[in-house]
């Protein structure tokens, strides 16, 4: 258990890492979203959910331990099921 523990939640570095500074595209969502709440526009929240799917991407390809990963796999199966089908 302790063996999983390090390889899900610690990055190479030894250190745990569950949260860290949001990356550009997430803060690009965050503020899209908030400005799409009060103009409601379609293109806004398209340009939104991108940033979001951008996200995802580079955290399940680039994330620093599995947990990142796994966060960027369910947020990028989450976009794929709700927006694309």
């Amino acid at each position: 258990m302790k063996q999983f523990f390090g390889h899900f939640f610690k990055d190479r570095g030894g250190k745990v890492v569950i949260g860290q500074a949001a990356n550009p595209p997430l803060l690009a969502w965050f503020i899209l979203s908030i400005i799409n709440y009060f103009a409601h526009s379609a293109s806004i929240a398209w340009l939104a959910i991108a940033f979001l799917f951008t996200w995802a991407f580079l955290e399940l390809y680039q994330g620093v331990n599995y947990f990142r990963r796994l966060l960027g796999l369910i947020v990028f199966v989450s976009l794929l099921v709700t927006h694309f089908t």
